[in-house]
């Protein structure tokens, strides 16, 4: 039977006692680098959530302005559709009895009159003898395709700025290519309205008109 000694229990318990000592030093210093403290807990739980809240303003932020840019665009594009629809035509010729409303520009060239009704230059804008032109079929616009429907004491309203009269149809009829007689100036207020004739180029259709 082994017989334990005061000393040899002594040595035995310094072993243990430095073991223990080593075990618990090597354990703070695993423990020291991870902190465990409630402030360092609520700080790691707070992390994540206060990422995700900044990102999502951020993302609300860009959203928000994407939004305010769109609706920016929106108003400068319904402004400029607004400003185009209440524009108003200065200068002008409608005829009610062929549905007949449409701009009127200055000369006679292809450029105006693919778009407009043109105006001889060599003519009067206000009083005397006003003369117009326009195509009446084949083009991208036709404003005199119907003036052959024209009869006598129709009405022809012409405007420019803020002249406006009203002329009566006294004349259709069928003209050489070379007849200008009909646009020379005249003492009474008329308004003369010249077009082609189909497939007859060596003619041409004019309307005459006087003041009301």
């Amino acid at each position: 039977m082994i017989s334990y000694t005061s000393r040899y229990i002594n040595i035995v318990s310094s072993l243990i006692a430095i073991l223990i000592f080593i075990l618990l030093t090597k354990s703070n210093i695993i423990f020291n680098k991870i902190d465990f403290t409630p402030h360092s807990i609520s700080n790691i739980l707070k992390k994540n959530p206060i990422l995700v809240e900044l990102k999502t303003n951020n993302i609300n932020k860009e959203t928000k302005e994407e939004n305010n840019n769109k609706q920016n665009n929106y108003s400068i594009i319904n402004t400029k559709d607004k400003k185009e629809d209440t524009k108003e035509i200065k200068w002008k010729l409608k005829i009610p009895k062929i549905s007949l409303e449409a701009e009127i520009s200055e000369g006679t060239s292809k450029e105006v009159m693919n778009k407009y009704i043109g105006h001889f230059e060599e003519t009067s804008k206000k009083s005397g003898n006003i003369g117009l032109a326009a195509h009446n079929r084949g083009y991208n616009v036709n404003y005199f395709e119907q003036l052959k429907l024209l009869k006598k004491d129709d009405e022809i309203i012409y405007k420019f700025y803020d002249f406006e009269k009203i002329y009566k149809v006294q004349k259709n009829i069928i003209i050489k290519e070379t007849d200008w007689t009909y646009l020379e100036n005249t003492e009474e207020n008329k308004i003369t309205l010249i077009t082609c004739i189909e497939n007859e180029p060596e003619y041409r259709r004019c309307i005459q008109a006087i003041e009301k």
